[in-house]
């Protein structure tokens, strides 16, 4: 399958690189900025295209390497190409193939592909991408092929229904995004306790390691610890009220997703007096 990119930023070209190297043939690279093509085309050994139609032509896939919001007049140009029987591809999280519209009337084939990987960088990125977990959506005909192709890699896959595209992302987000900002809280709150700004992260750095460490090896489940798993009501009381206003709420909603998983872990206990506290 020959494959060209349309948009040349992080995810474009790094994951052209890993495609590359991985003997998959890719044509090259079209972007609306020329300089970003040529430096995506120049780091995969690959071409540049001036036009889309023309990289369409060359292509047994596209693969849509655009923001979210610029996918939608990308296709709109697509859309007005001889694409038949070529599989048209995005690598939005939330987005589904359905941005794709009318595409039965084209005879082609859509899908999303979606890394769940943080691309940080350009040029580095790829590296590390054998790592991540390649969720896939669309059209059911070359789906497994798709599939079969990054497992070949060595990635583990998912097929992701259309219904389910959005919430699959806001678990990423979670996990990714969301967990920066409650390091950033915690960050926070340790320098209103005295700690110097370049201190705060290093002195946390050993617990949020250790964490996603266990979480990874032994489950979410068996890697709580803290006042919640052990069922210590004064100390999370403590807790709340030496908090205020957003951190207080932070505080007292992620609780009670920790009293859910302290009861499954803990079966005898009981957590009544925990979750009345924490439903204040």
């Amino acid at each position: 399958m020959k494959i060209g990119f349309i948009g040349a930023g992080k995810v474009g070209t790094s994951m052209g690189k890993y495609l590359t190297e991985r003997g998959i043939e890719i044509n090259g690279y079209y972007s609306k900025t020329v300089r970003s093509a040529e430096e995506a085309a120049d780091f995969t050994n690959t071409r540049v295209y001036t036009t889309i139609s023309s990289l369409a032509e060359d292509s047994d896939g596209v693969f849509v390497t655009v923001p979210d919001g610029a996918i939608g007049d990308v296709w709109e140009q697509l859309k007005m190409l001889p694409i038949k029987n070529k599989i048209i591809s995005h690598f939005s999280g939330s987005l589904s193939s359905e941005i794709f519209s009318d595409i039965d009337r084209c005879g082609a084939y859509g899908y999303s592909i979606h890394p769940l990987f943080a691309f940080h960088d350009k040029y580095n990125s790829y590296k590390e991408l054998s790592q991540a977990f390649i969720t896939i959506e669309g059209h059911e005909k070359y789906r497994k092929k798709l599939a079969d192709m990054f497992e070949s890699f060595g990635n583990r896959t998912c097929m992701i229904k259309t219904e389910d595209k959005i919430r699959y992302h806001g678990a990423a987000v979670m996990a990714s995004n969301l967990f920066v900002g409650l390091v950033d809280m915690s960050r926070r709150l340790l320098e209103q306790c005295g700690f110097a700004p370049e201190d705060a992260v290093s002195a946390l750095s050993p617990l949020i390691l250790g964490n996603v460490r266990h979480i990874v090896r032994d489950g979410t489940e068996n890697a709580l610890t803290g006042p919640v798993e052990r069922n210590d009501v004064s100390t999370v009381k403590a807790h709340l009220e030496a908090l205020r206003g957003r951190e207080r709420e932070v505080y007292r909603l992620l609780s009670q997703q920790l009293v859910t998983i302290a009861k499954e872990k803990h079966k005898d206990r009981d957590h009544t007096a925990l979750e009345g506290l924490l439903a204040q």
